[in-house]
């Protein structure tokens, strides 16, 4: 029951006539084409919850919000509906709170009810109370519409929200005070919710302002691609987002090429193609034209489509046209980066492409060699046309050059994929055979494809024939230049001979006489620094750790491309150039050792010697100088004898090995086992290692050769020299010989000759993470391996240690 009439005449009508009057108090937020305000009002509802009965509360609510939105909503029942029944649930909320407490609405008591203390208290869970109703409500509706987690909304705009209830508590508050003050003073309440409305919208449009800009940024961070589809797709999907649209569409028209439409919802890209063939959607739209900097050039339009009318703020408008002018010029940007690629690509078509024909011309044909060489075994074919120059002297030029063409594509139509046609000049094509099986298809595949050029090609009323000579050649390693070298050796000889198809013979390779002029270009190769020294690894077998290196050397001849040591060795060992040649790559070898070590990869490297150079008694001087230079320690170099140490004067030779042993420097017997002298060379000759040859390895399952590895190990345990294998190519050679006792090896299994540089990279990126690895261990560590009969029967009958034998 109500006690004091006088002030319930006062209190009662306010809250319904406060309520109404929020409408005026609104600080709206846009989301899509709708708008959805908060007020302050929200403090009326609290103070009527600790003043009213329930009953009072929730009806002065219910009539004043729906007073309220009837003005503002009248043809949205919906809406209305949404924000009367959120409105009175928040009030129900709050009073509820207060009826749970036990506190008796205050104009329900005498007098002024509870003590202030006591009243403040209530304030705050009524507070409470409808803020977390309100809260929960709200942000579902707010989740709904803008498809975002309803977690992460009740967590957005924590700012705003925070000056907001703060306000509307400190409203409640202060009513409550000021009834126990005067009741009279409740009259300002409305002055005060004037107040608090003007805050609160200046720092909610603040709050905007600052996320625009910061959304703004983000979204024209996408724009750096040079990829246009990328450009596009982020600026719909960005638009969409930063100006809560319920589309967004661009389309351009470029100066070359179609015009291009994408549209998106902010979430999927709904449609990207030409703008005629895009499915109609209506709506109301805002544009924006995408014009160039100087505004003399239109690349198209931006719009943002809502499915009801609205009007941007000035900020939108602003960050609208900013954000379209990035966009153009991003558009831009792709635009120039894509022509500049097409033409870069252009241009290097045109540099690998013969102009003709359309084949790969040379220089295309020298890479695409090299890259396949490195995979499998690869044949080279080279076709000459045999009559060719009586078409052009009777026919002309043109009439050639449409049998070119032609053949071109008969040879492009018989080759198979992987493989590649190129035109060399004149009448002559080249064809590069990739990841063949077996050598020996080449010439079969040589034979198919000249097949491709027997049906004659139609000039107009005239039917000519080709004929073509074919030169064959295969390899799995080398140089491309010298692979087409011999090919033109065999198609001379095809040609000589009347035949079709010749296969290179190096028995026949008439070149071989160019290697007595070598000796004449020997002086300006050393100067030039033309011997190339490459490295290939050394591995443990059983770990597949690197222990070394060997150096290999080649010349890369500038005119006859790489040639092999057996190529100019002859020819130096004959000239005066032999020290300065054994001093550069001996420099090129230890320069890399020393590269290496910095690295932390102390590895040594291996160095073919000239039996000549073995006769030079200052040779030992110049190593431990070199030595010295590079500031390797002579321990990092194993300097490998041929047998052919076996020369006249065998006292120099002795005296030569015997100052390099002095030194620290090790020696290695090279191709062991396959001259005629191998027991009494290393009965003469101090080594510390034996290197089984590749011959021996590679027929190792044969009986002869399987003998003389299994030999070789065996005499070298038993001096306890180091054994290795040279040539190992699979896996099953390398589990053989460690089950042979041999500890290590080198071949293409493990890598193939390289640079330093790119011997230190293998070495830094290792196998499976494991720096210094170039293949897996064959067992792990600490595994016991249960070895053959016949192998723990040699180890007891030795009396070698078990332990070595388990890993």
């Amino acid at each position: 029951m109500i006690k004091d009439e006088g002030r319930l005449s006062l209190i009662l009508p306010l809250p319904t006539l406060l309520v109404i009057s929020g409408r005026y108090m609104v600080v709206n937020v846009r989301i899509r084409s709708s708008l959805h305000g908060s007020t302050p009002v929200s403090a009326v509802i609290i103070v009527a919850a600790v003043f009213l009965p329930p009953p009072l509360v929730i009806l002065s609510v219910a009539i004043g919000k729906l007073t309220d939105q009837l003005l503002k909503h009248a043809s949205i029942p919906a809406k209305v509906g949404f924000n009367v029944g959120k409105e009175v649930l928040a009030g129900t909320a709050a009073t509820a709170a207060v009826a749970v407490v036990g506190f008796p609405p205050i104009l329900a008591a005498s007098g002024r009810g509870e003590a202030l203390s006591t009243a403040l208290t209530v304030t705050v869970v009524a507070w409470v109370a409808y803020t977390i109703v309100d809260e929960l409500v709200s942000q579902a509706l707010f989740a709904m519409l803008t498809r975002t987690p309803y977690r992460e909304r009740l967590f957005a705009d924590w700012g705003i929200l925070t000056v907001v209830q703060v306000g509307t508590f400190g409203i409640a508050v202060a009513t409550v005070v000021a009834y126990y003050i005067n009741y009279w003073l409740l009259l300002l309440l409305p002055l005060l919710l004037w107040c608090i409305h003007l805050a609160s919208g200046n720092r909610v449009r603040a709050r905007q302002g600052n996320e625009a800009w910061q959304r703004l940024a983000e979204a024209t961070d996408e724009f750096n691609s040079v990829d246009q589809t990328a450009v596009l797709h982020a600026a719909v999907r960005k638009a969409a987002e930063l100006f809560s649209t319920d589309e967004v569409e661009v389309q351009i028209r470029p100066h070359t090429g179609e015009e291009r439409l994408v549209r998106s919802n902010g979430r999927d890209i709904l449609y990207d193609g030409h703008p005629d063939e895009a499915p109609s959607v209506t709506g109301f739209v805002i544009p924006i034209g995408l014009e160039s900097y100087r505004g003399d050039a239109d690349l198209g339009e931006l719009r943002l489509r809502f499915r009801a009318p609205i009007k941007l703020t000035e900020r939108e408008g602003y960050t609208l046209h900013t954000f379209a002018a990035a966009l153009c010029t991003a558009i831009r940007n792709a635009a120039t980066f894509a022509e500049t690629q097409r033409l870069a690509d252009s241009h290097a078509r045109a540099a690998a492409q013969d102009p003709l024909t359309r084949l790969a011309n040379r220089r295309k044909l020298q890479q695409y060699g090299d890259e396949v060489l490195a995979t499998g075994i690869v044949g080279v074919l080279l076709i000459d046309l045999n009559h060719f120059k009586e078409v052009n002297d009777t026919l002309g030029h043109s009439a050639g050059d449409r049998v070119l063409i032609t053949v071109g594509e008969r040879l492009s139509a018989a080759v198979r994929e992987g493989d590649l046609v190129a035109r060399f000049g004149g009448d002559e094509f080249a064809v590069i055979l990739a990841n063949l099986s077996a050598p020996a298809l080449a010439e079969m595949r040589a034979h198919t494809i000249l097949d491709a050029l027997t049906p004659p090609i139609q000039l107009d009323d005239m039917r000519i024939s080709v004929e073509a000579s074919c030169g064959v050649t295969t390899a799995s390693g080398g140089t491309i230049g010298e692979l087409l070298r011999r090919a033109d050796v065999a198609m001379y000889q095809a040609k000589q001979d009347g035949q079709r198809v010749v296969v290179y013979a190096h028995a026949r390779d008439t070149a071989d006489i160019g290697t007595l002029t070598l000796g004449g270009d020997l002086a300006h190769a050393v100067a030039e620094g033309q011997f190339v020294v490459n490295f290939q690894p050394i591995v443990d077998l059983a770990t597949g750790q690197v222990i070394g290196a060997e150096a290999l050397t080649r010349w890369n001849h500038p005119d006859r491309g790489d040639l092999a040591p057996d190529r100019f060795l002859p020819a130096i060992e004959r000239s005066g150039q032999l020290a300065a040649f054994a001093d550069a790559v001996l420099d090129q070898a230890l320069t890399a050792v020393s590269r290496w070590a910095d690295a932390g990869h102390a590895i040594p490297v291996a160095v073919n010697v000239s039996p000549r150079s073995l006769l030079d008694p200052s040779f030992p001087d110049a190593v431990a100088r070199r030595l010295a230079a590079r500031g390797v320690q002579a321990s990092s170099l194993v300097i490998e004898l041929t047998e052919s140490v076996t020369l006249s004067k065998l006292e120099v030779v002795d005296d030569v090995l015997a100052a390099l042993r002095d030194q620290g420097i090790r020696l290695a017997l090279d191709d062991f086992g396959t001259g005629f002298s191998s027991l009494a060379t290393l009965a003469r000759v101090a080594v510390d290692e034996l290197k089984i040859d590749r011959s021996f390895v590679a027929a190792m399952n044969a009986s002869a050769p399987g003998a003389v590895v299994r030999s070789t190990v065996d005499l070298g345990r038993s001096l306890g020299l180091i054994v290795v294998a040279e040539g190992i190519e699979r896996e099953e050679q390398r589990q053989q010989l460690w089950e042979l006792g041999c500890p290590a090896g080198q071949g293409h299994l493990f890598a193939r000759a390289m640079p330093a540089d790119r011997l230190l990279a293998a070495l830094r990126r290792g196998h499976d993470g494991q720096p210094g690895l170039l293949a897996p261990p064959l067992h792990d560590t600490d595994t016991v391996i249960r070895l053959p009969r016949n192998r723990r029967s040699r180890r007891a009958s030795t009396g070698e240690p078990g332990q070595e034998w388990v890993p």
